[in-house]
C-alpha cells in the first residue's frame, strides 16, 4: 500500500485543464465516504464523447470490503443488497483503464473522483492515473460568479434542466455533468472572444488574490451569536476547498463574527485545510501555512488544524 506522503503527492497524476475538447470522457464515482484513506468506490460510470456524440459507455457497481452505512444508502440509493454480487474494484480496474485510455477526463468536482481512482488503482497495480482532467466546478465558479453555490444540483437548476430523483447515482450524474459542460461551452463561446481568453482568467493571479484576500471580506450582518465557536476567532485557509470557494468559506466566517487572515500567526485559532493537489510547488503534502501552524501548536499556541469537513461541522453546529 502506498505511504501517506505518496498519496498526498500522487506523482504522475494528471493536471487540471481549462478547455473544451472534441473528445473526452465524463466520469463520476460514488463512494462510501469522503476519505481516500479509509473509504471505497462503490460505483463508477462514464461516457466517451467524440464530436458531441456519445460513442461509448461503461458503468459498474463495485463491492466494497465492508457494508455501506445507512447514510450512504440514503444519499445514493445504493444498498448492500445491490452490491452483494457486484465485482470488486480490482476486478473492474482493467475495464476502467480501457475505458479511460489516455482521454481527458471531465467531471464535476472531479478532483475528488480522480483522487479516489488514483489511490485505488495504484494500490492494486502500482501504476498512477495520469490523465489530465477538466473540472466543471472550477469552470462554473469563474463563469457564473453570481451563483450562491456551485454544486451539481445548483448548476442543473441554473440551466433549468429537469430534476432527477436519482442524483448521487453515477450514471445520471455523468449525464447531467455532460449536459452542463456543453452549456458552459456555449456560454463561453457567447461571452468570450475565444476559449483561450476564458482560460486566461484562471491565470490572473492578481484577480484571484484580491477576491480571496481577507482584507476584502466583511460581515454581511450585524447580528452575531457570541457563543458560536467561530465568533471572535481568527481563521486562515490553505489549499483548494472542495465544497465551497475560498471566498464563500471566508464569508461564512465573517458572518459568524469571526475574522479571516491571510497568514498564520500566533493569533490564529483555526487553520482550515483544503486540497493541495492543484499546487505544484508543494512536495510533501503540507503547505507553508500548515507547517507554520504545526510549529505554533507545538509551542502551546491556541490553534486547531481542521480538515475542510470538520470546519463545516463547526460552522453549522446546531
Amino acid at each position: 500500500m502506498p505511504s501517506e506522503s505518496f498519496k498526498k503527492n500522487r506523482p504522475g497524476k494528471g493536471e487540471s485543464r481549462i478547455l473544451f475538447p472534441d473528445e473526452y470522457v465524463v466520469i463520476d464515482v460514488e463512494t462510501t465516504g469522503l476519505s481516500t484513506d479509509c473509504d471505497e468506490i462503490i460505483e463508477f460510470s462514464g461516457i466517451h464523447i467524440l464530436n458531441d456524440q456519445i460513442v461509448n459507455r461503461f458503468s459498474s457497481l463495485v463491492k466494497p470490503s465492508f457494508p455501506v452505512w445507512d447514510e450512504i444508502t440514503e444519499l445514493t440509493g445504493i444498498t448492500n443488497e445491490m452490491l452483494a454480487d457486484a465485482p470488486s474494484f480490482c476486478d473492474v480496474i482493467p475495464q476502467i483503464l480501457d475505458f479511460l485510455g489516455n482521454h481527458l477526463i471531465v467531471g464535476h468536482n472531479v478532483n475528488f473522483d480522480i483522487n479516489f481512482l488514483y489511490d485505488s488503482i495504484f494500490e492494486e497495480t502500482g501504476m498512477p492515473l495520469s490523465n489530465d482532467y477538466i473540472d466543471t466546478l472550477r469552470i462554473s465558479r469563474k463563469l457564473y460568479p453570481e451563483l450562491a453555490h456551485h454544486r451539481l444540483c445548483d448548476i442543473i437548476e441554473h440551466f433549468s434542466l429537469p430534476a432527477d430523483a436519482s442524483l448521487h447515482r453515477a450514471e445520471p450524474d455523468v449525464m447531467y455533468t455532460y449536459q452542463c459542460f456543453c452549456r458552459m461551452h456555449d456560454d463561453v463561446t457567447k461571452t468570450f472572444e475565444s476559449e483561450e481568453s476564458f482560460a486566461a482568467l484562471f491565470k490572473n493571479k492578481y484577480t484571484y488574490k484580491k477576491y480571496c484576500d481577507a482584507r476584502f471580506i466583511s460581515a454581511q450582518t450585524d447580528e452575531f451569536d457570541p457563543s458560536h465557536p467561530i465568533y471572535g476567532k481568527v481563521c486562515v485557509f490553505t489549499g483548494v476547498l472542495e465544497k465551497l470557494s475560498r471566498h464563500e468559506a471566508m464569508q461564512l466566517v465573517a458572518n459568524l463574527g469571526g475574522t479571516c487572515a491571510n497568514s498564520v500567526t500566533k493569533k490564529t485559532n483555526y487553520l482550515i485545510l483544503g486540497n493541495n493537489d492543484y499546487c505544484t510547488t508543494i512536495k510533501d503534502g503540507k503547505s507553508t501555512k500548515q507547517k507554520k501552524a504545526e510549529e505554533y501548536l507545538l509551542k502551546g499556541c491556541d490553534i486547531q488544524i481542521l480538515p475542510e469537513d470538520s470546519f463545516y461541522e463547526i460552522v453549522f453546529e446546531e
